[in-house]
């Protein structure tokens, strides 16, 4: 059973050898374990550091190209290192790395496919207020897209299994953490929550300049998530709702203008175009729903190709010992 543990890293020379020095060396039930760097346009001596310090696989970009980007392609080099469990944290150590043995528990008994630490951020001393009201907000907005019911569920310090990773594809740039949320949630991936206390602050965060951006940016997410998982919750209400309007003044035309005559003609012409307009945006909305469906059916056929892909790319290690167990 081997262990890959990533480590996405922003010029991260000075708090990295803490984060290495409390990884575990040895945890029950995990035969090798391998720390893969991911170098993202580091300017500093991370790497120079990690390789003193006994770092061996490096994943390196040459400019910065974000989180969610690196967790992409740490996913796949994880995969392709052969790993059966993949764990995720930080090189500004926010996250308690001696927690690993207690994050990848439920994976190595069999309840889980991913584990989410809880950072359980209310009670984080060096949160300001607008920034716990925010992560609250965004945590629920998040569980009404996944359908989940999760404290924290933009924490990055999570561990995936084998299985799992191999049917996350994340795409967006940004927000990978609400993105692969959705769709572990969505492809019925069991998900276990793991409270932890985070470290004491070293340094400002580099995700984003401040929280707006951060919202603004998790909210293309969370839109995005809608269509692709659930188009009919999101324009079937539209389409009802302009139906509804529109045909107020429809009905107020046609009863009350046709019916009283007036010798002058309809009076109330521009409500009849507005509600018309109105009726046409309605049957405009439930037609995208219809097609965002089908595009939903199409991208569950395409990801399970991918699957196979991955599986064929990666090497489908539990296929492998299915056959060795068989007489």
């Amino acid at each position: 059973m081997k262990l890959v543990i990533m480590i996405p890293c922003l010029n991260e020379e000075a708090t990295l050898p803490i984060v290495l020095k409390t990884i575990p060396k040895r945890i029950k039930g995990i035969d090798k374990i391998e720390l893969l760097l991911i170098d993202d346009g580091s300017t500093d001596r991370t790497r120079v550091v990690a390789k003193a310090l006994g770092v061996k696989n490096f994943l390196i970009h040459t400019t910065n190209q974000g989180l969610s980007r690196s967790f992409r392609h740490g996913l796949n080099r994880a995969l392709a290192m052969g790993a059966d469990i993949i764990v995720l944290t930080e090189g500004d150590n926010q996250y308690p790395q001696e927690r690993i043995p207690d994050l990848i528990k439920p994976i190595l008994a069999g309840q889980a496919d991913v584990v989410i630490a809880d950072r359980q951020t209310q009670t984080i001393p060096y949160f300001s207020r607008r920034k716990k009201f925010f992560q609250k907000l965004g945590t629920a907005v998040l569980n009404l897209a996944a359908g989940t019911n999760l404290p924290d569920a933009i924490s990055g310090f999570r561990a995936y299994s084998r299985a799992a990773a191999m049917q996350l594809n994340p795409i967006a740039d940004y927000s990978w953490a609400t993105e692969t949320t959705i769709q572990a949630a969505h492809k019925g991936h069991a998900i276990t929550i793991l409270p932890i206390k985070t470290n004491p602050k070293l340094r400002e965060s580099r995700q984003f300049k401040n929280s707006w951006q951060h919202i603004r940016r998790s909210s293309v997410t969370i839109v995005r998530a809608f269509v692709m998982y659930k188009p009919y919750a999101l324009f079937f209400p539209i389409s009802g709702l302009l139906l509804i309007i529109g045909l107020v003044p429809l009905i107020n035309f046609l009863i009350i203008d046709l019916a009283a005559k007036h010798p002058v003609g309809p009076r109330h012409l521009q409500g009849l175009i507005i509600g018309s307009i109105l009726i046409v945006g309605a049957f405009i909305s439930f037609t995208l729903g219809v097609i965002a469906d089908l595009i939903r059916i199409n991208r569950m056929l395409l990801e399970d190709q991918l699957e196979l892909a991955k599986k064929n790319s990666y090497g489908d290690k539990q296929q492998k010992n299915r056959l060795v167990k068989e007489p």
